[in-house]
């Protein structure tokens, strides 16, 4: 084999393994890549009431509406687990999953409350979202969390409502059209139990 061959065999074993590895890596990055669909959803609590047992007088309680199987809650769950940390002390923060689902909530949101119902949640048009109802048991906001891909406390909704409702004040956002990442909710036929394993 003369010198020239060889160098053009070692140029096309070069050339292979680099497509090869330019391959794997963008096989890699776009399983964890999702298309942003920007969904508008519009939000009514005019149903939502808390469950008799929590329902009157008491903290400020929040529910968390979460579906296993719903993308967007990637999004969400740091923010949530920052708001049981800051405000875990003076609000009473709860889960209702999604009817119809199974699944496990990540470690860091162990300590939500879980509820088995919520009457008025079939009405929700969409999670993950939260209702949050003042000290008196009024409800003051059922929405998103932020509106848009992603959140955090910078583009919150969350932190408001709770900063004012803690101060004394009264909060009525029981109404709101949003746009963000955003799944069905409620709408799983019986024996469509999803499940997603908890992220690790």
């Amino acid at each position: 084999m003369s010198i020239r061959a060889k160098h053009l065999l070692a140029g096309l074993i070069v050339l292979l393994w680099a497509a090869a590895l330019l391959a794997a890596f963008w096989w890699f990055e776009a399983r964890y890549l999702r298309p942003f669909d920007e969904r508008s959803a519009l939000f009514s609590g005019d149903a939502l009431a808390l469950p008799a047992q929590l329902a009157g007088p008491g903290p400020v309680r929040m529910v968390h509406f979460w579906d296993p199987a719903c993308p967007c809650n990637t999004g969400n769950q740091q923010h949530l687990a920052e708001l049981m940390q800051r405000y875990g002390r003076s609000v009473s923060f709860y889960v209702l999953q999604a009817p119809g689902t199974q699944g496990q909530l990540p470690e860091q949101l162990a300590g939500l409350q879980p509820l088995a119902t919520l009457p008025g949640a079939e009405q929700l048009p969409a999670s993950p979202a939260a209702a949050i109802w003042d000290a008196s048991g009024r409800l003051a906001y059922v929405g998103p969390y932020s509106e848009g891909a992603v959140c955090n406390s910078g583009n919150s909704f969350i932190e408001p409502i709770l900063e004012a409702l803690l101060a004394g004040r009264r909060v009525e956002a029981t109404h709101s059209l949003a746009v963000g990442c955003f799944c069905d909710w409620g709408r799983h036929p019986p024996g469509d139990a999803r499940q997603t394993p908890a992220p690790g």
